[in-house]
């Protein structure tokens, strides 16, 4: 694996070109919320593999059950942050400024307002809501430290990929960008407005991306050449280049982690793991280690989710 590491480079640094080699490199799951829709088929997404991983019952709540779960102040900022900046890109190349940025933050927030009414529930005061914009904004002010987004066209934004794995689950989730450099080399750019992990714990963050450039490579039949998360959270951005011996080894990963899931979906037992991450459950009053009651599941919702259905209801 290459990886580097850079903090904050100077606002002058120019990006690197798309598919070069690295010198260094952007929620829940994903730190941006976006509104889930019924899957189409059994699936699974790099978030709900973390979560499966993390804890096979706070999976089934999520993916089985599609437990509601209340807004956030830093996952609905992550919302706010991507959608600015899936939307500055449609501005003339020149008018990509950091003023122009911030211009789109009201305009987003009340889309975002639109789109989760919940979210009008997070603050006390106009002046909480204030500050919590502007923090939005700094954001913002740390991607133009990151890039000149005056000398990127994207060729995709917020794009949706899907993948039928043969004898798997459709894998799907949505990418931040995807450049392309006039050679054809390809680059996946993911946003994270969160810190960077400590070093040795960039493993779940890589596995998306790795997760991304497979579909990607499976479905178009090119490999990206990088992989990039910038972290707007402290100007950290990992860069990494992918290998096909990389993309092989995460395909029998995913087979091997969706085995399991149907395994726990056919004898229907939902391990619940404790960790540090449990302050950050919605599902406290529903999980044993904090004096919950699992609820019955329902046999169908499974069969929907993940195309098998309980042995007892078999």
């Amino acid at each position: 694996m290459t990886l580097q590491v850079d903090l904050a480079p100077p606002a002058a640094a120019a990006p690197a070109p798309v598919g070069a080699p690295p010198e260094a490199p952007a929620a829940a799951g994903a730190d941006a919320v976006r509104t889930d829709r019924a899957p189409s088929a059994p699936g699974l997404s790099p978030s709900r593999a973390a979560d499966f991983g993390r804890c096979p019952l706070l999976f089934r709540y999520r993916v089985v059950d599609r437990r509601p779960e209340p807004a956030s102040p830093a996952a609905a900022r992550g919302t706010l942050v991507h959608a600015v900046l899936e939307h500055l890109f449609e501005l003339p190349a020149a008018e990509r400024t950091l003023e122009a940025a911030h211009g789109l933050v009201p305009g987003r927030w009340e889309a975002l307002l639109a789109d989760d009414p919940r979210c009008a529930e997070l603050f006390s005061s106009d002046a909480e809501r204030v500050e919590w914009l502007r923090s939005a904004e700094g954001l913002l002010g740390t991607y133009f430290r990151l890039e000149d987004p005056t000398r990127l066209e994207p060729a995709e934004r917020e794009l949706t990929v899907r993948l039928d794995l043969a004898d798997g689950p459709q894998l799907r989730g949505i990418v931040d960008r995807v450049d392309v450099a006039p050679n054809g080399w390809v680059r996946v750019v993911d946003y994270k407005t969160g810190r960077a992990p400590s070093p040795g714990f960039e493993g779940q963050a890589l596995f998306q991306m790795r997760f991304y450039a497979y579909v990607l490579w499976r479905t178009r039949g090119v490999l990206p050449k990088l992989l990039q998360l910038e972290y707007l959270g402290d100007g950290t951005v990992v860069r990494h280049e992918p290998t096909e011996e990389e993309m092989l080894v995460l395909e029998r990963r995913v087979r091997a982690l969706w085995s399991a899931v149907q395994a726990a979906a056919r004898a229907d037992r939902w391990e619940h793991r404790v960790s540090k991450l449990c302050g950050w459950c919605s599902f406290q009053s529903l999980c044993p280690a904090f004096g919950g009651t699992v609820p019955p599941v329902d046999p169908d919702a499974v069969e929907r989710a993940l195309g098998v259905r309980p042995d007892a209801a078999a």
